[in-house]
């Protein structure tokens, strides 16, 4: 049986993360990048699919984990009838190499402690080859080569290595995987303790650029910074979705995408947060991946890319992983990369308006990205889209797509340089997608704008509207969407993406949705009730203040890859934005 997706931590070295069960096992490891193929693949299969698990033999009584201090070191704790030992589990921050570091510390009494190394590669497939060497193992398997360096003995057998040791109080075991390719040489040695320290000092650092006290919540805005900076690519600046494929947002249905990708549609929610928080650096570099992945053909835009900018995801099922709690298929790719999404003009272009707007100097190449862009959009703005859901249906003209036209047009006009000539039919691109989207998007027998045109539907969408700077909060159209969502997309104070069918196709509540929320009512003056939907999101964190993409309310447990980024992204946008000022999208 697959574990809760709330019993996992994340652990990462900047280029790609693994989660860890509360009882010990490593349980996905995508290696040596974030979309790579994952060699520890029991989160969505089983034990066999791939794991690294290390406990104590006996019955643990009691498990507390935490990540220590301000950092992605994860410490656990686990207590038998015959003592307690801690397992620190980090990823040193890549320079060359990547590896993933385990101390096992005995607290008190004497614990029997059971490990085992067993990677499948090619999801969850493929068992390497393994050979013993002094001080650890070697296992190969096509391009990867794994060193293991431990300090206790080592058997390999069945596709694994594996052992068990007696731990005491104040003794110490280390384990050092190192991932090289299989034609290099096996990894030197790794000082676990030095790596630790170093470790430590990293995360430390990078995290004092933020001032806790900008907020009334600097615990969960520096774990859900910290969250985010794990999913970012070091070296190319990306920011992912997740770094799992194929969590269920139906219990065991087949709403399983892959969300080890950057979207378009994600930045300026990524280039608020950073800014907000104080991290220039990373917004710039955010800004930075977004031209490079455009590079010099706008009108060719993809609405996601993978973490180093290229291009192709196409989309291919994994037939033999069961899948999470039998969830199929499990997806690797994804088909949605290819869609029409006219939002994400407006989204790409708010992004770059907004970093004019705070300093970010724009660059040659940024000046013709945006003009290319919105010269394309006035020519395909009316066209019909897959909208922010990435629908695989038919296209619809969806009403928060052409509020995004809307942005694009109002960004250009606002911020870049062009002819009076491009400037005529921009303005009245504007205006006209303006005009339309409030007369067609509005449903008066409703009495609130619907997701498309003509449409009777609710989607929580429209809460972004007053966000951008389509229209104010006090507008008496958009005022009775607000609350017309908070009414009827309300599921145990959480809001829906759309209402609920009532049967077993229904998605968890799409935990962003309440965030949006809560900055609207924040516009509102309404901070009262905008804080119990912070709030509300906040509880459903798990015991180490990680969030997935929706929380299933009947079986009230998260649901969703995991931990999302938009979540936390809105996690730290919506803390800011209520103790203070902040850059809003609206902003002129």
């Amino acid at each position: 049986m697959s574990k809760p997706i709330e019993s996992y931590a994340l652990i990462g070295d900047g280029e790609t993360a693994a989660l860890v069960a509360r009882d010990g096992s490593i349980d996905w490891l995508c290696w040596p990048d974030f979309s790579d193929d994952a060699c520890f693949c029991a989160l969505l299969g089983t034990d066999r699919n791939g794991r690294w698990s290390i406990a104590p033999r006996a019955p643990i009584n009691d498990t507390a984990r935490r990540y220590r201090g301000d950092t992605m070191i994860l410490e656990t704790e686990m207590r038998t009838a015959d003592g307690t030992v801690r397992i620190t589990d980090f990823m040193p921050i890549r320079e060359t190499i990547s590896a993933v570091v385990r101390i096992v510390e005995g607290l008190s009494g004497t614990v029997e402690v059971d490990w085992e190394v067993c990677p499948r590669f090619d999801y969850g497939a493929l068992a390497p080859w393994w050979e013993t060497h002094d001080g650890g193992a070697v296992a190969v398997a096509g391009r990867h080569r794994l060193t293991l360096h431990t300090s206790v003995p080592v058997s390999v057998s069945d596709g694994g290595a594996r052992g068990t040791f007696s731990l005491r109080e104040g003794e110490r075991h280390t384990f050092v995987l190192t991932r090289t390719a299989s034609w290099c040489g096996d990894a030197k040695r790794l000082d676990a303790d030095a790596a630790l320290k170093a470790t430590q000092v990293h995360w430390e650092g990078w995290i004092s650029g933020f001032d806790a006290a900008r907020t009334r919540w600097p615990g969960v805005v520096k774990r859900s910074l910290l969250t985010l900076k794990a999913l970012t690519h070091a070296r190319s600046g990306g920011l992912i979705a997740a770094p799992t494929t194929s969590l269920p947002e139906v219990p065991a249905g087949g709403m399983n995408w892959d969300y080890r990708y950057s979207w378009l549609r994600d930045s300026t929610f990524t280039l608020g947060a950073f800014l907000n928080a104080g991290f220039k650096t990373e917004a710039t570099a955010w800004r930075d991946w977004l031209l490079r992945a455009i590079a010099d053909e706008p009108d060719a835009l993809r609405i996601m890319y993978r973490v180093d900018g290229s291009r192709h995801l196409s989309e291919w099922t994994v037939d033999a992983l069961p899948g999470y709690r039998e969830a199929r298929p499990v997806r690797i790719g994804n088909a949605a990369s290819t869609q029409k999404q006219l939002d994400v003009y407006g989204e790409v272009l708010d992004t770059l308006a907004l970093a004019r707007r705070v300093g970010i100097a724009a660059t040659d190449h940024q000046r013709i990205v945006e003009r290319r862009l919105v010269e394309h959009l006035a020519r395909i703005w009316q066209d019909r889209g897959a909208g922010i859901w990435e629908s695989r249906g038919a296209p619809k003209q969806y009403t928060y797509s052409k509020a995004m036209c809307w942005v694009g047009f109002d960004r250009a006009l606002r911020h870049c340089d062009m002819s009076q000539d491009l400037h005529a039919i921009l303005t009245a691109s504007r205006d006209r997608v303006h005009a339309e989207a409030c007369r067609e998007g509005w449903n008066a027998g409703l009495g609130s704008f619907t997701q498309s045109y003509g449409s009777p539907e609710l989607d929580a969408s429209l809460l972004l509207l007053p966000l951008v700077g389509f229209l104010g909060v006090e507008e008496p159209r958009m005022a009775a969407t607000i609350e017309r969502i908070r009414t009827d997309l309300d599921q145990d104070g959480l809001i829906r993406r759309m209402r609920a069918k009532g049967d077993a196709s229904d998605e968890g509540a799409f935990l962003p949705c309440s965030l949006w929320m809560a900055d609207c009512l924040r516009l509102q003056g309404r901070n009262e009730l905008a804080e119990s939907y912070l709030e509300r999101v906040l509880g459903l964190a798990n015991d180490v203040g990680l969030l997935s993409e929706e929380y299933d309310v009947p079986s009230q447990c998260l649901a969703g890859n995991f931990p999302q980024a938009l979540t936390h992204l809105g996690v730290v946008n919506t803390a800011l934005g209520l103790c203070g000022p902040v850059v809003d999208r609206g902003g002129g």
